[in-house]
């Protein structure tokens, strides 16, 4: 399944993790079929934030009732890596992959630009694939 995001939504993405300069953001896609309607940022309250996410509970769950409301369901997890310009999934990244069928989007902070990359976790292997994902929009 190839997920499709909107122009504006991969800008609120960026401005999330550019946000939070050195910290890793993080944060949920909901929608329906393939096609991602909300982003929900959360806050990082991981104890070393510059190296790894957890999302606050709280706010975690607030996102995934609102996503059951909206009749969406989870198709993507984000968070960034400041000092990658090509960002690739860490190890710790495989261990704190609890929904191995959501696409898990980096965001690559340290290049001119910033970089959105799209990886499917396969769960027997503890392996990433890189995935494509679709931008519409303006």
């Amino acid at each position: 399944m190839v997920l499709t995001l909107t122009r504006q939504q991969v800008t609120q993405l960026f401005a999330h993790a550019q946000a939070v300069a050195l910290a890793e953001c993080c944060g949920l896609l909901g929608g329906v079929d393939d096609k991602v309607s909300s982003v929900y940022p959360l806050r990082n309250i991981a104890p070393d934030a510059q190296r790894a996410y957890e999302a606050a509970p709280a706010e975690l769950f607030a996102a995934q009732r609102d996503m059951r409301e909206r009749g969406e369901t989870l198709l993507g997890i984000y968070h960034s890596h400041p000092r990658q310009a090509k960002p690739q999934p860490s190890l710790t990244d495989v261990r704190l992959a609890f929904y191995p069928s959501a696409t898990y989007f980096i965001i690559g902070l340290s290049g001119e630009t910033p970089v959105l990359r799209g990886f499917l976790l396969d769960a027997a292997a503890q392996t990433w694939q890189s995935v494509e994902y679709l931008t519409q929009g303006e």
